[in-house]
């Protein structure tokens, strides 16, 4: 173990009324690389800004080795104060020279005399890390550093802290950049803090292992207590499980698109076919954008089907955004032409996150101050739906305001998966998501019977996510590759390489063996099982809709404990019977 330059014993602090943490004892090695993992809301910007020294705990004693320097790149740096973005760089409390500052941010590639107020989150961003790591740190606090970066910047930034002498602690949704860069693991979970000496590339082994720890344990406690301390890592452990049978499919409609598009001879033929004309949504022929002298998109010549998950990427300013808004029709192209089906209604859910009051409660968001939310035509219990996107219950009528920046994108989410749509729009919506909510987003993508385009830099997310990703290199050309983030850097990189992936992926498959078949009762498990959920599910929805009458307590006491009893009862079913369905499912799945 590296000797601690930093740390602190006994950590404890208050927010509201009670403890946002207490008794934590954390460290940083002189030469660590460390994940804080965390749901949003857990207190991970908080831990970093005490960490920082920025912030003073309630109680708990902080330790560092004289000499030490601690910096901290914070999530939405305060640039209202300065006129440019240099002004910003050179007024850190240990503030480096402005030469210094000027050789990182050259390599980043932003310009350091831009105005401040003008600056784009991206340019924001460059300047912050900037800043930062001109300082020459020993340590390093990272809250978010790839949120607003393009891939060349994120491919920069993980190159020099892969050279970095010193140590980092980094809070991130982006699990490429995770994995690729962490050796040890701090989780942050109710209040207390974990340590492993792995990468964060075995997380999801640790956590999964600690959380059927404690769901042994809770088997020994009442009920009750059992399903409120634990419904949450139950409803994430059947959710991976459920993912693994999403990325099968995955795996066949990029097989499928990848024989539509193949080379150009293929693309011709697959594009002829009625079948694959009546199933589209969008259809771009010989469209070309240019803004002044710049071509933008040039000769592009593309299909949407309908069902279609679209990954945009490439660098900022490469044109993600002018062709996102092409292809929904938000803007028109110089030549050629963009035809979108009559039928198609679009939800667009973008960056700022700007349309919900902060005044507002949770219910007034989602159920316009009612106790039922409208789910694509399905009435759904307010507390239930929250349930659904993590939210404990309790917070229908928290506001806005006092949802932190990854709660409220959450509720967005929420807000917008709950209406009528065919097609959906996501500007960089993995940004402030925790890595939870992220594996719920893939979940609901998959899910959406709709048509999805997606603008993103999060390469693990694009992998997960879409069935078709369009490339952007800034000369006006837009690559069309079946697969998500690592397939087309793969084509860039080794275009041999990707032709030899693509054929293989659309080769026909090797003749089937001899099946073994599941024993009668696994069998009979496995086809009834989801009739019984689905009439758990209508059970539980009656006895909400009864205990939603606010007197029901109070007028027959003795009825709302049953029901309230009887709810908990089938919510327990509910949960094993999934399990135990998605345990044959993966079977099923490994059988020759």
């Amino acid at each position: 173990m590296a000797a601690p330059i930093l740390s602190y014993e006994g950590l404890g602090l208050v927010q509201g009324s009670g403890w946002l943490f207490q008794d934590l004892d954390i460290y940083v090695g002189e030469r660590d690389r460390l994940a804080l993992i965390g749901r949003n809301g857990a207190g991970k910007t908080t831990l970093l800004k005490l960490l920082a020294g920025q912030i003073d705990p309630d109680k708990g004693k902080r330790v560092i080795v004289p000499g030490t320097h601690v910096v901290m790149l914070e999530q939405e740096p305060d640039f209202s104060r300065f006129d440019t973005l240099m002004d910003f760089a050179v007024a850190a409390p240990n503030a480096p020279e402005a030469f210094e500052v000027a050789a990182i941010a050259d390599q980043l590639g932003i310009d350091m005399s831009r105005t401040a107020a003008s600056a784009s989150g991206g340019e924001r961003r460059r300047a912050a890390l900037a800043r930062a790591l001109a300082q020459n740190p020993d340590v390093l606090l990272l809250d978010e550093p790839t949120n607003h970066l393009d891939l060349a910047a994120i491919d920069w930034l993980e190159s020099w802290l892969a050279r970095y002498t010193g140590a980092f602690v980094a809070i991130s949704h982006d699990r490429t950049f995770l994995t690729r860069l962490t050796r040890q693991t701090l989780w942050l979970d109710r209040g207390s803090i974990r340590r492993k000496e792995i990468g964060f590339g075995g997380f999801e082994e640790w956590s999964d292992a600690v959380a059927a720890e404690e769901a042994r344990a809770a088997q020994r406690l009442d009920s009750k207590l059992r399903l409120e301390a634990h419904w949450l890592e139950r409803g994430v452990t059947a959710r991976r499980k459920r993912n693994q049978g999403r990325l099968e499919k995955l795996k066949e409609m990029r097989a499928t698109r990848a024989a539509m598009i193949g080379g150009p001879g293929v693309a011709k033929l697959g594009l002829a076919n009625d079948d694959v004309r009546s199933k589209s949504v969008i259809v771009a022929e010989g469209v070309t954008k240019s803004f002044g002298d710049r071509v933008i998109i040039k000769n592009f010549d593309f299909r949407v089907q309908r069902g279609d998950r679209i990954g945009i990427v490439g660098a900022n300013g490469a044109g993600k955004s002018t062709l996102l808004k092409l292809l929904t029709g938000e803007i028109a192209p110089d030549s050629g032409s963009i035809t979108l089906a009559p039928t198609l209604d679009g939800i667009i859910i973008d960056q700022q996150r700007s349309l919900m009051s902060p005044d507002k409660t949770v219910r007034d968001i989602l159920a316009d101050g009612g106790d039922w939310v409208e789910v694509r035509g399905v009435k759904k219990h307010i507390q239930g739906y929250l349930k659904e996107f993590l939210f404990d219950p309790g917070v229908v009528e928290a506001s806005v305001g006092a949802l932190s920046g990854g709660e409220r994108s959450r509720l967005l989410l929420a807000r917008e998966f709950a209406r009528e749509s065919n097609l959906l729009v996501l500007d960089e919506p993995t940004n402030d998501l925790d890595l939870e909510t992220l594996d719920l987003l893939q979940e609901v993508i998959a899910d959406y019977a709709g048509t999805v385009l997606l603008v993103s830099h999060d390469r693990d997310f694009l992998d997960r996510t879409v069935t078709v990703t369009l490339g952007l290199d800034g000369t006006g050309k837009v690559d069309i590759v079946a697969g998500g983030y690592a397939d087309w850097e793969a084509k860039r990189v080794k275009p041999s390489a990707a032709k030899e992936k693509t054929a293989t992926a659309a080769a026909p498959p090797p003749p089937p063996t001899a099946r073994k078949k599941l024993s009668y009762k696994d069998q009979r498990d496995y086809d009834l099982l989801p009739g019984r959920i689905e009439a758990i599910e209508a059970e539980m929805a009656a006895i909400e809709n009864e205990l939603s009458d606010g007197s029901l307590f109070t007028r027959d006491p003795a009825r709302f404990n049953a029901l309230t009893t009887k709810l908990e009862q089938l919510r327990t079913e509910k949960a094993a019977a999934e399990d135990r369905w998605l345990e044959l499912a993966e079977a099923v799945d490994a059988l020759p």
